[in-house]
């Protein structure tokens, strides 16, 4: 009884320390956490799963710093399976300058990685002032609303851009960010032309989405790094999103221990006191 009544005053650093060896060990020893797949992430799967080489992906990666750890995996889940599929990838930060250094070195290298030569199996169109105007120009005239890409090159020039008029040669659009910006999308790409839209979204917003998933107006979701560790199940390629989501597990299940060791020792001390 003396050993449970003093779990209730247990040096809290030993419990930061213990926290923290769940959180790190993921990273160095993957202890195989299974991860079900929700059906809005299997449906953006599905999607890309069914294009072909001829077909076009367009991702924004409408996201800053704050919630790169969230997103980048996201992003590399979906740009490598575009890759595998041989599906053409253009990619731009539509609605925030910042992710620009987020995206541009990620899409590089995973380009090198799966030997994807640029201007012909993806390109970088980077920001352009413009926002909602851009995602509206898109739907008249592509290569007039960009007309160059990040580097500077002609669109005119790119063989992945030449054939692109405007949404009707661009199978899918994938917006990831940290706000409410993905309702752009749906406002002035989907109901105006009709586009289909997918959105990874930081896990805070998540139920703010849901409503247009119902309705139809995205053809999916992933919401939080675990929408990022589902879909890196689906390509068979499990990386920064589910050794995350075995971090946050395991630091879960010891958060859970303590509050039980916690209680367990103040009924103890209690019962001591009592007697």
């Amino acid at each position: 009884m003396k050993f449970l009544a003093k779990l209730e005053k247990l040096d809290r650093r030993i419990i930061y320390i213990i926290i923290t060896i769940a959180v790190v060990l993921p990273f160095f020893f993957r202890m195989g956490l299974p991860i079900s797949v929700s059906p809005e992430v299997k449906s953006v799967y599905d999607f890309i799963d069914g294009l072909t080489p001829s077909d076009c992906v367009f991702i924004s990666g409408d996201y800053d710093p704050q919630v790169d750890a969230e997103l980048s995996p996201m992003f590399d889940a979906i740009v490598r399976h575009c890759f595998e599929k041989n599906v053409k990838v253009i990619v731009a930060n539509v609605f925030n300058l910042q992710g620009i250094g987020l995206v541009e070195p990620r899409l590089k290298k995973l380009a090198e990685e799966y030997h994807k030569v640029y201007g012909v199996d993806y390109a970088f169109l980077g920001w352009k002032q413009g926002f909602s105007l851009l995602v509206m120009g898109m739907g008249e005239n592509f290569k007039k609303t960009w007309e160059t890409d990040y580097y500077g090159t002609r669109l005119e020039d790119l063989p992945i851009t030449q054939p692109i008029r405007n949404y009707d040669q661009i199978a899918l659009v994938v917006d990831l960010t940290g706000s409410g910006v993905f309702g752009a999308w749906i406002t002035y790409a989907y109901v105006q032309y009709r586009q289909k839209i997918a959105a990874g979204i930081t896990a805070v917003m998540a139920a703010d989405a849901y409503p247009q998933l119902q309705a139809g107006q995205l053809i999916g979701l992933l919401g939080g790094l675990r929408g990022a560790a589902e879909y890196e199940q689906l390509i068979h390629h499990p990386s920064l999103g589910s050794v995350g989501m075995e971090a946050q597990s395991w630091a879960h299940i010891a958060i859970i221990l303590f509050i039980i060791l916690g209680n367990i020792g103040y009924y103890a001390a209690k019962k001591n006191k009592e007697k």
